[in-house]
């Protein structure tokens, strides 16, 4: 599942971040702001009938997404499988 089609409040952990192109710019600034394997993500808020941006919380840290660009981060939902708690970033 894509992080722009998550449910809001839903607590989902990353698989990977996709490249749209190579070399993409927007997905490597995705994983050096904390989208990484394993990391705990929720999106927190959204903005009025379904537009951009949207609210995403890994850790302790916010950030505004536009859908485009959380469309990049897979993230499965499947709480049963064990991950690891969602650690703060410096």
């Amino acid at each position: 599942m894509r992080l722009s089609e998550l449910p809001r409040g839903v607590e989902a952990i990353i698989e990977r971040v996709e490249d749209a192109r190579h070399p993409d710019p927007v997905a490597r600034r995705l994983r050096e702001l904390g989208f990484v394997p394993d990391e705990a993500v929720r999106i927190v808020a959204t903005a009025p009938m379904g537009g951009d941006p949207i609210a995403v919380r890994i850790g302790f840290t916010r950030f505004a997404l536009r859908r485009e660009e959380a469309a990049r981060v897979i993230v499965r939902t499947d709480l049963s499988r064990p991950y690891p708690q969602a650690r703060p970033h410096p």
